[in-house]
C-alpha cells in the first residue's frame, strides 16, 4: 500500500537540533530525580519483612493436626472397617455421633457443654 501526499506536498522541514536537545534535558533531568527518589524509597523499605501471625484457634488445629499426624493408627481395625463399609454391613448411630462430634468440638474449642 503506497502512501501519497506526505505533507501534503510541503517541503520538509529542517530539524533543530538545539530545540530537540533542550526538549530532551528537562525530562532526563526529571528521570535522574524520580530513579533516586525510588532508590530512596527502596532503600528505606528495604529492611521490612513480612510477618505472620495465626489466630488462637489456628494454633489449637495445627497442634491437633500434628497429634492425630503422630497417633498409632490400629490398621486391624481400619481393615475391619473398610470390609464393613464395603459390604453394606456398616451402620452409623446418628445419635452418637452427634454427641461424639459436640464432645471433640468443645475439647478443640474449649466450649463447655
Amino acid at each position: 500500500m503506497a502512501i501519497n501526499n506526505v505533507n501534503n506536498g510541503l517541503p520538509k522541514a529542517p530539524v533543530d537540533n538545539n530545540k530537540v536537545n533542550s526538549q530532551q534535558q528537562p525530562k532526563q533531568n526529571q528521570t535522574a530525580v524520580q530513579q533516586a527518589a525510588t532508590s530512596t524509597a527502596q532503600a528505606a523499605s528495604a529492611p521490612r519483612q513480612d510477618s505472620v501471625s495465626l489466630t488462637q484457634s489456628a494454633q489449637q488445629l495445627n497442634q491437633v493436626q500434628k497429634k492425630s499426624a503422630e497417633a498409632p493408627v490400629n490398621e486391624e481395625k481400619v481393615d475391619k472397617l473398610k470390609k464393613a463399609i464395603q459390604n453394606g454391613e456398616y451402620k452409623v448411630d446418628p445419635q452418637a455421633l452427634a454427641k461424639k462430634i459436640a464432645r471433640l468440638e468443645s475439647e478443640i474449642f474449649g466450649i463447655k457443654s
